[in-house]
């Protein structure tokens, strides 16, 4: 993507630096090299642990991006590419999720299908939005993004009791199914677009349709989720907006972090997990308006 590309040019971080030399000189011993730097590694380990606790916090709580985005604007990769890096990053652990909870969506098979085609639908709409969106508007938009992902992820509960979600009997009407339906397109749109704070839209968009099994709906939740992040992914790679390097490095901690959460889940209390995402994302939040 031309705007991209162009706000990865004159880059001056290592980060930046490592991304400019594979794309722009090849992977030789001597770029490589460069590449190897002391701050290099640094800005890497750094990231690399970004991406773990938001692969832990992913597993226990929900809100990763909320760490691993804003880590990748901090090292000044342009917002574009950090996005969709980011995107990369994170879509191997929402796969391998959405694989365990393959048996708790065998009720919901009739739904999951006409889900799907919402889901990625939105999700490439949302990809396109991104890539024609100018840097620069984008730059202004991502504050009130992520404070909107923070300020979901703060009132989850009230939102849960707002739909009613874990109580009642489920009926799925034939107008459940299309307003489902078009607030599941509304929602992958805004995922492809940047993703942080879906999992809360999407179970209010089953419950809309008059799912209640709140375990069932997170089984496919996390299945509609990876959908969405997948066409995202496939769409910035054509597009040449992610970070291979750092998308891979990144992988591999969310990776790890995620069957470590997964492992530790019941000895770490969740509500010690979401107060440290509501300070994290309120501080980058706040960080992101003055910078």
């Amino acid at each position: 993507m031309a705007n991209g590309c162009a706000d990865c040019a004159g880059v001056r971080t290592p980060v930046q630096h490592s991304h400019a030399t594979f794309k722009g000189e090849g992977k030789t011993l001597e770029s490589f090299a460069r590449w190897l730097s002391l701050d290099n590694l640094i800005s890497l380990v750094v990231l690399f642990g970004a991406a773990m606790i938001a692969g832990i916090i992913n597993s226990v709580a929900g809100g990763g991006t909320l760490i691993s985005f804003p880590s990748l604007l901090a090292f000044n990769v342009p917002s574009i590419p950090a996005n969709a890096t980011n995107t990369a990053a994170l879509w191997p652990g929402t796969l391998s999720s959405a694989v365990a909870y393959s048996k708790d969506t065998k009720l919901y098979r009739d739904l999951l299908v006409p889900l799907l085609v919402p889901s990625a639908l939105g999700g490439l709409l949302g990809a396109f939005a991104l890539v024609v969106t100018p840097p620069e508007i984008f730059d202004r938009i991502v504050p009130f993004l992520v404070l909107f992902a923070t300020l979901l992820f703060a009132f989850r509960d009230q939102i849960n009791r707002l739909f009613n979600l874990g109580n009642g009997e489920e009926s799925v009407t034939a107008l459940g199914r299309v307003w489902g339906f078009l607030f599941q397109l509304f929602v992958a749109t805004y995922g492809g677009y940047f993703g942080a704070g879906i999992g809360i839209l999407m179970l209010g968009s089953l419950s809309i349709m008059g799912l209640r099994d709140i375990h069932r709906m997170n089984g496919l939740k996390t299945i509609l989720g990876t959908v969405i992040n997948v066409i995202g992914f496939v769409f910035f790679a054509l597009k040449g907006l992610v970070v291979w390097n750092l998308a891979i490095l990144m992988a591999i901690g969310a990776i790890i972090g995620g069957y470590v959460g997964a492992r530790t889940a019941k000895r770490v209390k969740p509500h010690y997990i979401r107060a440290f995402v509501i300070v994290v994302g309120l501080s980058v939040s706040v960080w992101l308006f003055v910078k």
